[in-house]
């Protein structure tokens, strides 16, 4: 036991199954589509999480998917699911925007957030079949909200940076641009990547929910394309990794000696892996005033959002009981 009183469980953790070696599950189990699921601190923090909310006979079991694999093994996989009388539901990291295109015609509904976002984070089981949702956009605004605290953007009147308008990026967008944040919002929003499909894609989602927040789009092809994007953000700007670069591929989306805006605030999406971009962040922490976050809060939010839906129980979303979770996942991850 530790100081916080962690639940002693140290089950350990199934074996990751691929698209090729799908088995049905024995116990009521939630499913991770991912890329490397097995080295995820959700292996470990899943079960003391169970055994905390209750849910004593419920287990993860991860699925490894390559980056761009086709489209016939998202489905694969989909279908595996809907048919796996014990899979209870299905948590999404890399391949939402896959999920909700190659599988589509899979789900019995979609909520309006996945509607919009194009993409399916989270899958849950219903008496007419699977449901798909969006919980990035929800994850996100929490996060963003203990990373940036309201009334902070309309203080400072700065931009916002998003690398990467991906899956995460275009759920961060959303995030950062919608209207009911009124004055809260980012002077402009910058987005980077090199695909010009994608950032049409984020551009879409941004003018329907924040049509008045000024939006940039560059379509990037090295890093000394961002290197130059940043240079030109004023003191104080928000800039966020959400390319999966650190993670899924390895690499940063920013040259290690690229400078960050004065007085920065330098977001990685990810918590795991080379995590580049943080290391070049805090090399200027001390002498531009840099202040340096990981994707922990965004990963505890992310993932209770999913055990929400999947098992319907309750989650705080902050305050004591949410500090309890998030530390007893920090003590087991």
């Amino acid at each position: 036991m530790t100081a916080i009183d962690v639940p002693a469980v140290t089950p350990a953790p199934l074996p990751v199954l691929t698209a090729d070696t799908l088995v049905p599950a024995e116990q009521p189990t939630l499913y991770f589509l991912g890329v490397s699921t097995g080295s995820s601190s959700i292996q470990r923090v899943f079960p003391a999480w169970a055994a905390e909310l209750g849910l004593d006979d419920a287990v993860l079991r991860g699925i490894d998917l390559p980056v761009g694999a086709p489209a016939e093994h998202t489905r694969r996989i989909v279908e595996f699911l809907r048919q796996d009388a014990l899979g209870v539901g299905m948590q999404i990291t890399s391949h939402k925007i896959s999920v909700g295109t190659a599988a589509r015609d899979l789900f019995a509904q979609l909520r309006p957030l996945a509607t919009l976002m194009g993409e399916v984070s989270c899958v849950t089981k219903g008496p007419d079949g699977l449901h798909g949702f969006a919980k990035d956009p929800v994850a996100g605004a929490l996060a963003l909200d203990a990373i940036v605290p309201p009334g902070a953007w309309a203080e400072r009147r700065a931009n916002a940076v998003v690398l990467g308008a991906g899956g995460a990026g275009t759920a961060l967008t959303w995030c950062l641009v919608r209207q009911e944040r009124g004055e809260d919002r980012p002077a402009t929003l910058v987005v980077t990547d090199r695909s010009r499909e994608r950032l049409d894609h984020l551009a879409s989602i941004a003018r329907q929910v924040g049509p008045d927040v000024p939006l940039e789009l560059v379509q990037v092809g090295s890093t000394d394309d961002t290197d130059a994007v940043l240079a030109a953000q004023p003191a104080g700007s928000l800039v966020v990794n959400a390319t999966g670069l650190g993670k899924d591929l390895p690499g940063s989306p920013i040259g290690e000696d690229a400078l960050l805006p004065e007085g920065a605030t330098a977001w990685d999406l990810n918590y795991r892996g080379d995590l580049r971009f943080l290391d070049t962040a805090l090399r200027q922490a001390g002498e531009r005033s840099i202040r340096v976050e990981d994707g922990w809060t965004y990963f505890v939010h992310g993932w209770l959002q999913a055990v929400k839906e999947v098992f319907q129980v309750d989650v705080p979303t902050s305050g004591p009981a949410f500090d309890r979770l998030s530390d007893i996942a920090r003590s087991v991850r």
